[in-house]
């Protein structure tokens, strides 16, 4: 006997009908003679609905109140998953976050968990119970409801999964696995029979949306074997795992991307060895998350600083620059819009050079211009006009030829 968790995404209990289906997946895990952890999104479009709402009241809705808000989808698939389960003649009970234990830092919108107290839940596995866990949710330690950002869900599930020690983390999502590259994009997009926590963690933060990023590093942290596959059609999906089998010829291993990126150059920073801390500190301090970042020098002795953000974030990003702007002493702000990001991610850039210099040769015969750059051992990031993005996925998966069926070397 084993301890599994699972976690099923909003488009796998989009409908009553579906939610029976995952009953039944559930119930299979179960009748192997394992307990069963059960974590849960919102049914498909209930966070989109009821962010809609929000901003057919007002334009700037309250953050504690956003929280408020969209933790009740979760809640209300928890409830009908349980229902489906004791129609089905199994036991079984529903938590909230905060009622699983979930305590989490006090940022509305986006917080991280702290800590969980897994005993509600071990008391209920002991009486043979299959646990179902609202994912997405928290509380901090004054009692205010929180929420783990978008694809917090994943986070969760690996979280508790790290909690109870499990054997294993079945991640269900509308695919059969992680793929080369987004399927809906480029047709011959292949599934990988594994990848590594490294790899995977890379292609989560560059935009590949089939894990959140935090998930990735709490199984890496903790150990936890993943196994991202399909909640409709029963074959085996992508184990990731510290060390993945690597296939013969796979440099780059896939290519994730994200559009609505936008480009903010600061101008005229003052050239001190101390500028580059103060303004991403100030920036952080305002849970801005920025991305590649270029600095140039200038003949009149300044700097200009250049980030990329989401475009969701210009807004906020430009008021807290305008509003310390004394302090920050530059001279003005431009941004550049409707760009887009194209990475390439492989383990086996560490000890093949020239892998950069292919991926710009590619995209220069494309005729794509590259806007910002940024690397790391097994990634290479571009910023490209957003019009331009998927010509780029394009060229790239056919030159690094990531469509072709490698073999799995032992």
């Amino acid at each position: 006997m084993g301890l599994i968790v699972q976690k099923f995404g909003g488009t796998s209990v989009g409908s009553v009908e579906k939610i029976k289906n995952v009953a039944n997946r559930v119930i299979e895990e179960a009748e192997k003679g394992n307990d069963v952890v059960v974590v849960v999104s919102a049914m498909g479009k209930t966070t989109d609905t009821l962010v809609s709402m929000a901003n057919d009241i007002c334009s700037s809705p309250s953050k504690r109140e956003m929280d408020m808000l969209l933790t009740t989808g979760e809640q209300v698939t928890i409830s009908l998953l349980t229902m489906a389960l004791i129609e089905k003649g199994r036991e079984a009970i529903s938590f909230t976050g905060w009622q699983a234990g979930m305590q989490t830092e006090s940022v509305h919108g986006n917080a991280r968990i702290l800590d969980i107290d897994a005993s509600r839940i071990q008391a209920q596995l002991q009486a043979n119970k299959i646990v179902i866990v609202a994912g997405f949710q928290g509380m901090d330690r004054q009692g205010e409801i929180t929420t783990l950002g978008r694809g917090g869900s994943d986070t969760t599930a690996v979280a508790i999964a790290a909690a109870l020690n499990a054997n294993r983390c079945d991640i269900y999502t509308d695919v059969t696995g992680v793929f080369t590259t987004d399927p809906r994009y480029i047709q011959n997009a292949r599934k990988l029979l594994s990848i590594s926590y490294d790899e995977m963690l890379e292609l989560a933060h560059l935009g590949a949306g089939v894990l959140h990023p935090r998930a990735v590093e709490y199984a890496k942290n903790y150990q936890i074997p993943l196994e991202v596959r399909s909640s409709l059609e029963k074959e085996s999906g992508t184990i990731i795992e510290e060390e993945a089998n690597m296939e013969e010829n796979l440099i780059v291993r896939g290519i994730a991307f994200e559009d609505s990126i936008t480009r903010v150059t600061v101008n005229g920073l003052p050239r001190s060895l101390s500028v580059l801390s103060t303004i991403f500190t100030t920036l952080a301090k305002n849970h801005i998350n920025v991305d590649i970042i270029i600095q140039s020098m200038t003949a009149e002795e300044t700097t200009n600083l250049s980030f990329s953000i989401k475009s969701e974030d210009t807004k906020a990003a430009l008021l807290v620059l305008e509003n310390n702007k004394s302090h920050l002493k530059f001279d003005c702000v431009e941004t550049e819009g409707e760009l887009a990001k194209v990475s390439i991610v492989g383990s086996g850039m560490v000890t093949n050079p020239g892998v950069a210099a292919e991926m710009f040769e590619v995209m220069a015969n494309t005729g794509i211009q590259v806007k910002m750059v940024s690397t790391s051992e097994i990634k290479v990031s571009t910023v490209v006009n957003e019009k331009e993005m998927v010509k780029a996925v394009e060229a790239l998966h056919e030159a690094f030829k990531l469509g072709q069926h490698a073999k799995v070397l032992a």
